[in-house]
């Protein structure tokens, strides 16, 4: 192997790469990890011979495998290394070509106490298994590094950004948001929406695979997945051409824990407080060729809500406006639970097959009562009341078999792939509500009823293909067909206090049937420089062909939906040059799109508040994103500093549009719509420094710039241009500290600043979090204890609407301070371990 040139240097370092070190560089200098295991001859020249030597090196709690150990080989008599290798990324080892004689092993990795095995005999092609090596973690230093049991928190790769959640003690018992609030260049708002540098368009990824469980609300889906876990969450700014090309903000990819090791382990964690309960288990059966892995993981939330509403209704010159206001106060129960299978069978030596179904439940229910009071210039209206019942439900599956097939490398290096996924998704998705209105005496005089239910179904067919031009050039093709169909249904009922429900005949019935076919094919190309500069080109095809229909009672409301198709390129291209062994820049570029979701495009009228109601839009076309983005990473003793500069230009921007209402007087409706561009400046700044061995803290700073110009209504009804400005700031510090016996604490303080639209903008807000940890004597379980926002009872959130037809002041109050007691305990004997990589539909390898 090409590692064999490289000589002493190698094993007299350790072999991990400094993006895994925030605590910073050996007093030896440490080589670039490959991800490629290598044999390296050292010290005197070693006489071969046709054993082998392998075994496996795990953590010493039996968790997780010990990713890249050295594994260095001395001659027991002469006490001089003379061979050594590294292990892949599941912990496993290889040593071939060995002479007979009497070794000793080490087995070492950045973290950990180096262990030593003495007198390993070898004869004459014999194949000698070392079983299970288990490494210690130690907490020692070197001059000024900085060794801990724990690995980096944030690694910086060629064309994504890696937060390692694992290491997370606060978000212990919470949930995905808890997580990805704290990842660089992520922000999440009070209502637990996700935006990546400023852009809410993102593309949520689990295990690299798209999952109807994301299709709905996001935000409660992020609810769904529980942060224990939460393995890594990789922010990918700049996707490759291997991605689909949707997602105008990026691409947030989930990656789940997976016990990769032989033999049986079951896996509870749970946790209860004041605002939401969890339990979960994570199961795993390994035995040969076959392995096994189920999860199921449920939550429930009951929580009050809350919100005041203040509106100004402008009807025209010579007419009075109309002033609006309305309180209103509920509680909200909800049962969420995620439900995983998976299977993965070595067929032979070089081919694999995977296959899994994950099921998602979400139901959440509010109780609402609104008091709503009308001024009609010096009319004061009597002041009316309405008991709403909404319930948001849904239940998904997805299913996906994969099949892998390697093959020997023509030259030495990366070998050749074919990889086969199919992937099929369904979401079922109920959004209904009840309303009982009431008048001033509380004496009940109509009942309302929305039924609207939609239905998401989604066939993946894909076929990747990589091989290696050289050793250090990579090419890769591959097509891909997506078969999508939404299915929507609604209706309005109409009742008064004593009879049976009936078709309101004010609003009619529809329904809309929405097809779309996307044909997709893709090459890229990778060459890595003498240099150490490596540049990762490739472009994307994608032709989008819709077909759609509406119906309903009204003649009006039948027929085909003129949508033409389009055909979009999306070219990609990545930059990394290493500077030296502690700095690295990076210059990308690259083009996505953002098609409209299911909700964007339901044409149902949401009118569960009557006075501030959203509709979707099935006429929308996608929207197109630019973006440059610059990179600057580097550690400095101990600490690891991330700086990105990044500039975007939405076309065809999807947002909501909001104008008053032509039937109810008062009242405002919100229509997603294509409102123009959207200009985007923007830098993060994210840094993690190891104060001492057991206390780093981290803190991260973006600040942007936007820019939004489009379409609005005057108070007439006719089109005028409107734009916006604004600068978004928003930061983050968090601080970890472990103690003896397995204590350990870790504290959060965050801010986001005010954030703009077209027609208006949305104040900031600050969280905060403290959290507290004890693991057991074994390691095989901890409690803990984690607070959120625990000096008020909650905050409000203000988003403020202007335009020449109306302005609205929106203040909805979250109830976010909490309290839980989590608990967790690993049951099992795991003495093995097996991996397989595969290929997920969306492309990428899976670990």
């Amino acid at each position: 192997m090409w590692f064999k040139s490289t000589g002493l240097l190698f094993l007299l370092t350790t072999g991990i790469t400094l993006a895994q070190t925030p605590a910073g560089v050996p007093t030896q200098p440490i080589p670039a990890q490959s991800s490629q295991p290598a044999t390296t001859p050292v010290g005197e020249t070693a006489s071969k011979g046709n054993a082998k030597i392998s075994g496996y090196v795990v953590d010493s709690t039996l968790t997780k495998a010990v990713e890249y150990a050295n594994i260095a080989v001395y001659n027991t008599a002469t006490d001089k290394l003379v061979d050594g290798t590294v292990a892949d990324d599941k912990g496993k080892f290889t040593l071939t070509k060995v002479a007979p004689g009497t070794y000793r092993l080490l087995i070492s990795f950045l973290g950990y106490n180096a262990k030593p095995i003495d007198n390993v005999v070898i004869t004459k092609g014999q194949i000698k298994d070392m079983g299970i090596i288990r490494l210690s973690a130690s907490t020692r230093t070197l001059n000024e590094v900085t060794v801990a049991g724990t690995k980096a928190l944030v690694e910086d790769k060629v064309d994504r950004l890696v937060y390692n959640a694992d290491v997370d003690l606060a978000a212990k018992g919470g949930d995905a948001t808890d997580i990805l609030k704290k990842v660089p260049m992520l922000s999440v708002d009070l209502a637990g929406n996700v935006s990546l540098q400023g852009s809410s368009n993102v593309r949520v990824l689990i295990n690299n695979k798209p999952s109807s469980i994301l299709a709905g609300n996001l935000a409660d889906a992020l609810r769904q997945i529980p942060a224990d876990l939460i393995k890594t969450v990789e922010v990918i700014t700049s996707p490759s051409a291997k991605y689909d090309a949707e997602g105008s903000g990026g691409i947030i990819n989930i990656i789940t824990k997976k016990n990769t090791l032989q033999g049986l382990a079951l896996d509870v964690d749970g946790g209860g407080g004041n605002r939401a309960s969890t339990l979960g288990v994570n199961g795993s059966f390994r035995k040969g060729k076959l392995g096994v892995s189920l999860n199921g993981n449920g939550r429930g939330v009951y929580n009050k809500s809350g919100s005041d509403l203040a509106q100004t209704t402008f009807l025209g010159e010579s007419i009075a406006p109309v002033r609006t206001s309305q309180h209103s106060d509920g509680f909200d129960t909800g049962l969420f639970g995620q439900y995983a299978l998976g299977l993965d069978y070595d067929i032979a030596k070089n081919q694999s097959l995977t296959g899994g179904v994950r099921f998602g439940v979400r139901n959440l229910s509010r109780d609402q009562h609104l008091a709503t009071s009308l001024l009609n210039g010096n009319i004061v209206r009597a002041p009316t009341r309405r008991d709403v019942n909404s319930q948001d439900l849904s239940n998904s599956v997805d299913m996906n078999i994969d099949y892998l097939h390697t093959y020997p490398g023509a030259v030495d290096g990366p070998t050749r792939e074919l990889s086969i996924s199919t992937q099929y998704s369904q979401n079922h998705l109920t959004n209904n509500f009840d309303a009982n209105n009431l008048d001033t005496l509380g004496i009940l005089t109509t009942r309302q009823r929305n039924l609207n239910f939609n239905t998401s179904q989604e066939f993946v067919l894909q076929v990747d293909y990589q091989t290696p031009i050289s050793q250090t050039q990579m090419l890769e093709f591959g097509a891909k067909e997506t078969y999508r169909r939404v299915n929507s249904q609604y209706q309005y009922l109409l009742a008064s206090p004593t009879s049976e429900y009936s078709v309101d005949s004010q609003r009619p019935d529809g329904s809309l049937l929405y097809d779309q076919n996307i044909g997709a094919a893709y090459l890229s190309y990778t060459l890595t420089t003498h240099n150490k500069i490596t540049i990762k080109a490739g472009t994307r095809y994608e032709y989008t062909s819709i077909q759609a229909r509406t119906g309903g009672s009204t003649v009006g409301n039948q027929g085909p939906i003129s949508i033409p198709n389009y055909g979009k390129l999306v070219p990609s291209i990545n930059l990394s040059k290493k500077l030296n062994e502690t700095t690295t820049i990076k210059l990308a570029y690259n083009r996505r799109i953002q098609r409209p979701n299911v909700q964007d495009l339901n044409p149902n009228f949401n009118t569960a508040n009557p006075y501030n109601i959203s509709i979707g839009n099935p006429y929308l076309k996608p929207e197109i994103t630019d973006r440059v983005e610059f990179g600057y990473s580097t550690y400095v003793k101990k600490t690891y500093l991330n700086l990105t500069l990044y500039t975007r230009l939405n076309r065809d921007d999807i947002q909501s549009i909001s104008q008053r209402s032509d039937t109810l007087i008062g009242a405002v409706v919100s229509r997603r719509s294509n409102i123009g561009k959207e200009y985007n400046y923007g830098t993060n700044l994210f840094a993690t420094v190891n104060i001492t061995p057991r206390w780093s803290v981290n803190a991260n700073l973006d600040i942007m710039y936007r820019y939004i110009s489009g379409l609005a209504l005057d108070v007439s009804g006719l089109s005028i241009p409107l734009s916006n400005t604004g600068i978004r700031w928003g930061g983050r510090f968090d601080s970890q500290i472990q103690f003896d016996k397995g204590w350990a604490i870790q504290a959060n303080l965050g801010y986001r600043g005010k954030d703009i639209a077209l027609q208006g903008y949305r104040i900031g807000f600050a969280q905060y979090s403290l959290g507290a940890r004890k693991s057991f004597t074994n390691k095989r379980g901890s409690i803990g204890l984690a607070a959120e926002n625990f000096l008020t009872n909650g905050m409000g959130f203000t988003s403020v609407l202007n335009s020449a037809q109306f302005n609205q002041d929106f203040r909805q109050y979250i109830y976010n301070s909490s309290i839980r007691l989590t608990f967790s305990y690993k049951l099992g004997n795991l003495n093995g371990a097996k991996v397989k990589k595969g290929k997920s539909a969306s492309g990428e390898d899976e670990n």
